[in-house]
């Protein structure tokens, strides 16, 4: 079993920044980003923006690390930082585990 993380960004320049940022802790195995359309209710109004998403996948143990790091980078008052928990052929998963670091902060 791993996580999936799901985070919305306003932009691919801060997708991708946050991304290799943890990669380069190597707090995360791999990242995907993508350009989505979101609609959601903020401040009482409902707002329709572009933005982009990041999908991360790393162990449940460094949910709370890559949580952490994540609110350091991101420009959102209150980003969306989502865990998933997944499973996946064997030799993905253990591809996943042998690429990060259990970080115990």
């Amino acid at each position: 079993m791993f996580i999936i993380i799901y985070i919305t960004h306003p932009n691919e320049e801060t997708a991708t920044s946050i991304v290799q940022h943890l990669l380069k802790k190597k707090t995360v195995a791999c990242g995907n980003i993508f350009p989505i359309t979101s609609a959601y209710w903020w401040q009482g109004n409902i707002e329709n923006e572009s933005e982009f998403v990041s999908i991360v996948k790393t162990a449940p143990e460094n949910w709370e690390t890559v949580v952490k790091l994540i609110k350091q980078l991101h420009p959102y008052e209150t980003p969306c930082i989502m865990q998933l928990e997944a499973t996946a052929n064997i030799e993905y998963e253990e591809w996943i585990r042998n690429e990060i670091s259990i970080v115990k902060d």
